[in-house]
């Protein structure tokens, strides 16, 4: 007799990709909205990151451009503020916001900002998790006696991973809260201007905010399907 093989936890990996894709179409719109606005100050997003380091005390960290767009990040080991081409040495709000945002992570890092060290902590458990969670599972499942140890053991290994997203969260938050403060304090950017800001940087959140709702659904649905399983199934 034919059975339908439609796996209805699909549903859930659907879902969580669908948040992912509308955040990503989100923050791309609203940059190309406001890298389109130049910043009264006519500063680029190199000269933003300097000055916002050394008006925190923070000399010992370089400003270097990348290439791609919106692949800006801070490297804490090599102490490193890379900055895409379209940041680098552009004079656009939404440029100078997504610098400022960088520089927040070099500020936490510099204060020593506990959430970010723990998230920092995680990368090797999480980078573990995401890499062999499913074989352990999958392993688990198939060997003679389904072997639940494999299984719970998988199941923690891919909870490390989604904790990692969740951890993140908090991080991104508050560099996006203390880049605001500082473009204004420094002078980057006027008050009238901050506005436009806060819209990338809020844009900018929710594809963290999709990518831990998409990470827990896809770890409800680990649970779902081998959760329950024990030997002697």
């Amino acid at each position: 007799m034919f059975r339908p093989i439609f796996d209805p936890t699909y549903l859930l990996v659907l879902v969580g990709a669908l948040l992912s894709i509308m955040a990503s179409a989100k923050v791309k719109s609203t940059y190309a909205r406001y890298a389109r606005v130049g910043s009264r100050t006519g500063m680029t997003g190199a000269d933003a990151a300097r000055r916002i380091l050394n008006s925190q005390g923070i000399y010992d960290v370089s400003v270097q451009q990348v290439a791609g767009e919106l692949t800006d990040h801070y490297d804490p080991s090599a102490k490193v503020l890379r900055l895409s081409s379209s940041t680098y040495g552009s004079t656009s709000v939404a440029a100078l916001g997504v610098a400022a945002h960088e520089c927040g992570h070099a500020v936490q890092h510099a204060r020593s900002y506990a959430p970010l060290k723990f998230r920092t902590a995680l990368v090797p458990a999480a980078n573990l998790g995401a890499t062999i969670a499913w074989p352990l599972l999958i392993f688990g499942l198939l060997i003679s006696g389904r072997n639940s140890f494999l299984i719970q053991l998988g199941i923690l290994l891919f909870s490390l991973s989604v904790l990692f997203q969740l951890v993140t969260l908090p991080v991104e938050i508050n560099a996006s809260a203390r880049a605001l403060k500082l473009l204004e304090e420094t002078g980057i950017l006027y008050r009238d201007e901050t506005g436009a800001v806060k819209n990338v940087l809020s844009a900018a959140a929710l594809t963290y905010v999709a990518a831990a709702a998409a990470s827990l659904l896809q770890l409800l649905r680990v649970i779902i399907l081998f959760g329950g399983r024990r030997d002697s199934d």
